[in-house]
């Protein structure tokens, strides 16, 4: 199982791991090692050993029905955030959300998991983390939430439409340089975030023209790691990676819809504020 992807080579190697892991000390054939039973081996003195259990590699239908699965909880998960959290908590449990949310995400993202429950947990994170940042702007800026959802769903389709015809493609210097370019603004992010909790502004959400100009920057890059996403997810289909994988691209997928909605939601803030 070869590929190009630098994303991808970690889930292949797991996958060949599985797939040897099933069949044991029995190859194929149903013998030990990797003939077919009966060509320089010996037969089983008693019954024949049970059949491998059946690896079911990962479809697309797959992949879809456990995006709108994690999108689900996110959205449940954030109205009643947005309904159920009282003020006084709210931004504790903010904080405490965007804190569990980004560590989780971490580990979700650089160890490849494909952990249903894991991923699951980090959905309902999110969403309540999305439902108190949500509240808070729509407080502020009327109807900013819609229009901040509508677009962050317009873009990932046309993302979806330009993938699908060619236009943009996945390629591994694509992944290699996408790669990079999201771990430095994580990275930016991250800090900029600890610099906000003791109080100091740098000066990249405040509105100012770079806080606009590294939004639009954000934006960008979450909309084409969506091309990155679906070439994971079209290479990893044409692999046969085991169908749990689905879950780890159902996730990478949520990445990019929060990301790309939080910064739509930023950038309009600050285009309503001028």
């Amino acid at each position: 199982m070869k590929t190009s992807n630098p994303v991808l080579s970690q889930l292949g190697r797991a996958a060949e791991r599985e797939r040897a892991g099933a069949y044991g000390a029995y190859g194929p054939g149903g013998a030990p090692g990797y003939g077919p039973a009966g060509y320089d081996q010996p037969y089983p003195s008693q019954a024949y050993p049970a059949a491998p259990p059946a690896v079911r590699p990962m479809t697309i239908d797959d992949v879809v029905v456990r995006t709108v699965a994690l999108l689900a909880i996110t959205a449940l998960s954030a109205a009643a955030a947005w309904a159920l959290i009282p003020a006084p908590v709210a931004f504790p449990v903010l904080i405490a959300a965007a804190l569990g949310g980004f560590v989780l995400g971490l580990v979700l993202s650089f160890m490849r998991m494909a952990n249903p429950i894991l991923i699951g947990i980090y959905a309902v994170i999110e969403g309540v983390f999305l439902g108190l940042v949500s509240k808070v702007f729509e407080s502020l800026y009327d109807g900013i939430v819609l229009q901040a959802t509508t677009a962050t769903f317009g873009v990932f389709f046309l993302m979806a439409i330009l993938y699908r015809a060619r236009v943009i493609r996945a390629t591994p210097k694509f992944a290699r340089i996408m790669i990079s370019i999201m771990v430095g603004l994580v990275a930016v992010m991250a800090i900029n975030f600890v610099l906000y909790l003791f109080g100091i502004n740098s000066g990249l959400r405040d509105g100012t023209p770079l806080a606009i100009g590294f939004s639009l920057v954000c934006i960008v890059v979450a909309s084409l790691s969506f091309v990155l996403n679906f070439g994971e997810i079209e290479e990893g289909v044409r692999m046969g990676l085991p169908q749990k994988y689905a879950w780890t691209a159902a996730f990478g997928i949520l990445v990019g819809l929060v990301w790309l909605y939080l910064e739509i939601l930023r950038l309009l803030s600050f285009l309503q504020d001028d």
